[in-house]
């Protein structure tokens, strides 16, 4: 597993002090640009039948409670920043239980399906982290949670495609 600069890890922490406060605004930023994006991603949320549309799906009890999570992922990740390799199997799982869960693209590869998902997740969180920060945002803040983000997406593939390996046996 990679391992991030300390100047990346500062940044980080710096930037996230605040916005870990409150994690379920900050997410329902980030998912709302996430359905922007690939408005597709509702269907995935098949548990509420109000997630028809992003603004009834990012209102349910049980999307919030989504969107809770995923943030924790998110603290989880910038809490664990000397030793992200710590977090390695729960990331790995949490790519499996997304490829068990149906998490599909166009693509072809399971690695491909799983990656360009969570790219445009990526796009959604650094849309937020901008939003959020405003001023405070800078390129290099950018590049550092870019940074971050690249080592949780690798454990997650490597999950998801472990997990792909054993549905196909």
């Amino acid at each position: 597993m990679e391992k991030l600069s300390e100047k990346d890890k500062g940044l980080i922490r710096d930037s996230w002090e605040s916005l870990g406060k409150n994690k379920v605004p900050h997410g329902i930023v980030m998912f709302t640009r996430l359905f922007e994006l690939d408005p597709a991603l509702l269907t995935l949320f098949s548990y509420s039948t109000n997630c028809g549309v992003a603004p009834e799906c990012l209102s349910s009890p049980q999307f919030l409670e989504h969107v809770t999570k995923v943030m924790l992922v998110i603290d989880a990740a910038v809490s664990h920043l000397d030793d992200l390799h710590s977090l390695e199997d729960f990331l790995s799982n949490l790519g499996r239980k997304h490829q068990a869960v149906g998490v599909k693209t166009h693509h072809n590869t399971q690695t491909s399906k799983m990656t360009m998902r969570l790219t445009v997740v990526g796009e959604s969180l650094l849309y937020m982290l901008q939003s959020s920060l405003g001023p405070a945002y800078t390129t290099p803040l950018r590049q550092a949670w870019l940074n971050m983000y690249s080592i949780v997406v690798s454990a997650m593939t490597r999950g998801w495609a472990k997990n792909g390996e054993h549905k196909s046996n």
